[in-house]
């Protein structure tokens, strides 16, 4: 009784190995001719008997479904995938379970296959705009191929553009927490023929056109490390979300990284002010301006954060600075008369104090005096910004107002008929 019930279980077991060979080899069959609907029938049917299947049998029967997945049939030369992402999601996790030695090869091909369609869909959504699908892809090509750290790059800066803050946050401290640099290596040699330096794919083409006389002088560069920009777009994000704590952390990261960047500099400094922390603000844009004095934008906000902590001295510098790098800076000349006009209120005031004796109504001649010199001094400045800007109204309205007040008829009427007509057309 014993030995019938031991050959009934091994007629079984051979029964189910045969049905489980029957149905791989018509899922191969099938997916070789992409006839997807029948070789998912003998997938299903090969499923039903993954609880008996030998290893080497389970791990085709992954790399069937992986196929199948992508619908990437057609023979191992085939290089197209046909899914859908939601597709190729399922055949890189069925890829996974490829484990078997005469396997290795064909799930290589198929990764390959899987990673070139990902790479290329994504960088094809990238040049239509469509941000938030591309950078889909770019990570799951990651996830595929995690030596591949650009790809996460790509994701992670795609979706900052698709505006997918929180999303591309995780992304941007994953690069963090893996220290991506994205520095690579590029190698040179001069053509003799242009004496300009060209750029080579490999080592090996290099090499081979030094050797035919065409190029000398190889010689190889690291591109710029992408860490510091990481850094700064965490920090913006986190900025962005109202963790000033966290964003101030991650500046300090990229500072320490790149400390000649301008731009992380003016980032912090921003943060600064956003925080009303005005004087860190203005001991970082000092800094910058050390680092590039001959910028105008610099001078320009030394300029208006100095006004508006009083120091007129400084301020009326920077703006000035600012004109003389660049010429035609209408914010610069608007933010200068108003900042020489700002001292009318101060004369106003000692006026009215003034009392009726000899010695206050001299005092009273000077401060009017004063005032007068004050809105001669504005006037070349309010012009310069109606020159640079010829559509500004409120030059020209101030021009009017002032040339009334200091008795010019002449060039009220013309600043006001300039006004008038400004007016109009806002």
């Amino acid at each position: 009784m014993k030995k019938y019930i031991v050959f009934a279980i091994a007629l079984t077991l051979s029964f189910s190995a045969v049905a489980q060979k029957k149905e791989l080899r018509t899922a191969k069959k099938e997916l070789a001719k992409e006839n997807y609907d029948k070789a998912e029938i003998a997938l299903d049917a090969a499923e039903a008997l993954l609880g008996t299947m030998a290893a080497k049998y389970k791990s085709k029967y992954y790399l069937y479904r992986s196929v199948f997945y992508s619908k990437s049939g057609g023979g191992p030369a085939v290089e197209t995938v046909n899914s859908d992402l939601s597709g190729v999601k399922k055949s890189i996790e069925a890829l996974q379970f490829v484990n078997a030695a005469a396997d290795v090869e064909e799930a290589k091909r198929q990764k390959q296959r899987l990673r070139a369609y990902l790479v290329n869909k994504a960088s094809s959504l990238l040049d239509k705009s469509e941000y938030e699908t591309s950078s889909d892809y770019f990570e799951v090509a990651y996830n595929l191929s995690p030596s591949d750290t650009i790809y996460l790059y790509y994701a992670a800066s795609t979706s900052v553009t698709a505006k997918q803050y929180d999303r591309s946050l995780d992304l941007y401290e994953t690069l963090r927490a893996l220290k991506f640099s994205g520095a690579e290596k590029k190698l040179f040699a001069t053509n003799l023929k242009t004496n300009k330096k060209e750029s080579f794919d490999n080592e090996l083409l290099m090499k081979v056109s030094i050797k035919a006389g065409t190029h000398a002088n190889p010689s190889e560069e690291f591109t710029k490390s992408k860490f510091p920009e990481i850094i700064k777009n965490i920090a913006l994000i986190y900025m962005r979300n109202g963790d000033n704590d966290k964003a101030l952390e991650a500046f300090t990261v990229a500072r320490k990284q790149d400390p000649n960047n301008i731009n992380l500099l003016l980032s912090e400094a921003n943060l600064y002010y956003k925080m009303g922390d005005t004087n860190k603000f203005k001991e970082l844009l000092e800094i910058a301006i050390v680092k590039d004095p001959n910028n105008p934008e610099l001078q320009y906000n030394l300029g208006v954060i100095s006004s508006d902590i009083g120091d007129f001295e400084n301020s009326k510098e920077y703006y000035l600075r600012a004109i003389e790098l660049k010429s035609d800076y209408t914010n610069a000349y608007i933010n200068l008369s108003a900042l020489i006009l700002s001292q009318e209120q101060t004369i106003l005031d000692e006026m009215n104090n003034l009392g009726s004796s000899k010695a206050d109504d001299r005092k009273y001649d000077q401060l009017k005096e004063k005032r007068k010199q004050m809105y001669l001094e504005a006037i070349p400045y309010l012009e310069s910004a109606l020159i640079s800007s010829p559509e500004n109204f409120q030059a020209a309205k101030t021009l009017s107002n002032i040339h009334s007040a200091v008795g010019n008829t002449e060039k009220f009427k013309e600043f006001k008929a300039i006004a008038d007509s400004l007016e109009e057309k806002q």
